[in-house]
């Protein structure tokens, strides 16, 4: 239920008939898989010198891909538990206990990836405390979530900010491994990680599973709706990076982060890049604490009302495009919708496959900087797109979804 949503649950309360699968949703989440790689293992990850369309496909991918997922699991919770026709009762309890089991094995899921050593931020950890946290959120009506997500969007980095400020020992990235639960210290660390200072904290990723949410809510059959997303994505990406335009450029936040770019000068030189994009690159999940001038930014992973604003635009853009895409063009597109379908699978396997290849092949790696880009993207379709038509749900699809329904209906009883 991370990357996917089961839109018929176990015990349906009243007698509205089953509604079909969103291909449009799949669609989204296969761009957000996609734009992973990208992240991951990229022409521009593999060489930062590399410029042209390797910084632009990187621009594209960098940051807003995970929050595309993030969105899009609020909108799989929402769908999960009947998404403009919320459960009640019997069904909705089973909804909750199905969810908390999804976190618990996403959890553990996040926890070896880390431990394994996977050359990438792991963010599933990150996943199973946003749906815990969002369990309370389940039955508030989308109006209220949207108050409380842009509440949390202002509020949520400006806290990070001082909390991170009068914490020593900030860690800044990185996920949770289970060598953090060996001791205290480690585990208070990893804890720390998870909800402040980590890759993707609580405290500045919430607000987008609560639009997310918010959003599943509503009729997404509906062209109107549908409309109303587009039109609201493209504003809030504007509202987002142009204020931060604004204030850097307008408001005085360059000439606050002038010794910071100074710094970087030597090193932006070399890469043939200007200072502050050096700077935008260098994000591990939350702002630097050296000067408040580092909230006025928009950058991947720096954890800004700004970037939150942005991206969150740019995720309801992306899904409303791709629910006109999915009605039209979903025989088209049917590939890429697999991915999504089978996204945690093709996540936690090209985690793996990233692993081995860096280990194995990293420096060779360098003359061919696309080719595991294309490999990736291009052994993912394939796959997806042979096995979902016949098999289903993907492998570690089936047992979040067989372990998480059996454990509801033993545990919830009518």
């Amino acid at each position: 239920m991370l990357f996917t949503h089961d839109n018929a649950p176990t015990v349906r309360m009243t007698a509205a008939p089953a509604r079909t699968r969103l291909d449009g949703v799949d669609m989204a989440r296969g761009l957000a898989v996609l734009g992973m790689f990208v992240a991951h293992i990229g022409p521009a990850v593999i060489n930062p010198t590399a410029g042209g369309a390797a910084d632009f496909l990187a621009m594209l991918g960098n940051g807003h891909a995970s929050i595309l997922f993030a969105t899009l699991a609020g909108v799989s919770l929402a769908l999960l538990t009947g998404g403009d026709r919320l459960h009640q009762g019997l069904a909705l309890r089973r909804d909750r206990v199905r969810i908390g089991v999804r976190a618990v094995i996403l959890f553990v899921l996040g926890m070896a990836m880390t431990e394994l050593g996977v050359p990438m931020m792991v963010i599933l950890s990150f996943y199973a405390l946003y749906f815990l946290l969002a369990l309370p959120f389940l039955r508030v009506r989308p109006a209220v979530l949207l108050v409380v997500a842009a509440v949390w969007a202002v509020v949520g980095p400006v806290a990070s900010f001082f909390l991170r400020t009068a914490i020593s020992g900030e860690t800044a990235g990185g996920a949770l491994a289970f060598t953090d639960l060996t001791s205290l210290s480690t585990a208070g660390a990893g804890i720390q990680r998870l909800l402040l200072d980590g890759a993707y904290p609580v405290l500045t990723w919430m607000p987008f599973v609560l639009v997310g949410l918010a959003v599943g809510r509503l009729d997404l059959r509906s062209t109107a709706v549908r409309l109303r997303l587009l039109v609201s994505g493209v504003v809030l990406a504007v509202v987002g990076a142009g204020g931060s335009w604004l204030a850097l450029n307008v408001f005085g936040g360059m000439r606050a982060l002038q010794p910071v770019l100074e710094a970087l000068r030597p090193i932006a030189e070399q890469m043939g890049k200007d200072p502050l994009d050096v700077l935008q690159m260098t994000g591990f999940g939350t702002a630097p604490t050296t000067t408040p001038a580092f909230l006025l930014i928009n950058a991947p992973h720096s954890g800004t009302s700004f970037e939150i604003a942005a991206s969150t635009g740019a995720a309801l853009a992306v899904l409303a495009v791709c629910l006109f895409a999915g009605d039209h063009l979903g025989k088209l597109f049917a590939p890429l919708s697999a991915v999504g379908a089978l996204a945690l699978t093709v996540y936690v396997a090209q985690g793996v496959a990233l692993k081995i290849l860096m280990d194995s092949a990293g420096e060779a790696l360098m003359a061919q900087p696309w080719l595991p880009l294309l490999g990736f993207a291009l052994v993912s379709l394939v796959f997806c797109a042979l096995w979902r038509p016949f098999l289903g749900r993907g492998p570690l699809e089936r047992v979040m979804h067989w372990t998480s329904t059996k454990t509801s209906n033993a545990l919830v009883r009518a």
